[in-house]
């Protein structure tokens, strides 16, 4: 099986301040739904920021989904997270003066290679179709402002979702939520990923959600950073 993400050598810091992060080696099959974990200050954020492509690496190398992140130009970087990557930030990051469905449809609507994985389906009824998945098509025209935090997530996670992104990274989008609705939101998400073969990354502090997922990754394990 091909890799989703595969780090050799990664070490990371910010300006001229220690190493943040010093990763020998990491892979992640595609498919994997990975449990990342680790205190505060382990690297998290900033493991996923490179990841994303937001923050270039100091030394070593990032691959992911095939593609040697350190060969590109910040431009070329941002427009492959575009195209590929589906973020769900733990605080969400909607847009407060749009409806459910414009928040949803953002990445479609700004880049051509989501919008070419709607498989000949209408921008708004693939959003119609997820939000449906999600349980909330009946908040499509509601201001996100209106929305309980539970509904905010998940429009973030349809967001992220939409037009199919192999890769989906989830930060601690669930540390607001009960027990029973992280795991019911938790399943949601598994099926949609599924759904579209995509590969999950999910950060979170609470371990009690381990079990839920296929792999489990320790950062203070693997980032001799935090030693």
């Amino acid at each position: 099986m091909s890799l989703a993400i595969d780090i050799r050598n990664l070490r990371f810091r910010y300006g001229g301040g220690p190493w943040v992060l010093d990763i020998p080696e990491l892979t992640l099959e595609r498919g994997t739904r990975a449990f990342l974990f680790g205190p505060s200050g382990s690297g998290k954020t900033t493991l996923l920021g490179v990841l994303a492509g937001v923050l270039e690496a100091n030394e070593g190398e990032v691959k992911v989904l095939g593609e040697d992140l350190g060969s590109l130009s910040g431009a070329q970087r941002d427009a492959f997270r575009a195209e590929h990557i589906g973020y769900v930030f733990q605080m969400f990051n909607l847009i407060p003066y749009l409806s459910v469905l414009d928040n949803i449809i953002l990445p479609v609507r700004m880049h051509a290679g989501r919008r070419a994985r709607l498989d000949g389906a209408g921008v708004k009824e693939s959003a119609a179709l997820l939000a449906g998945h999600l349980h909330i098509g009946d908040l499509l025209n509601k201001p996100v402002t209106e929305l309980s935090v539970g509904q905010q997530q998940r429009v973030a996670a349809c967001r992220a979702l939409i037009g199919a992104p192999e890769l989906i990274v989830a930060d601690e989008p669930t540390s607001s939520l009960d027990f029973d609705r992280r795991e019911d939101f938790l399943e949601l998400l598994f099926q949609e990923c599924e759904r579209a073969g995509a590969t999950l990354v999910f950060v979170s502090h609470d371990r009690a959600l381990e079990g839920m997922f296929s792999r489990t990754i320790s950062l203070p394990d693997v980032n001799k950073a935090v030693l």
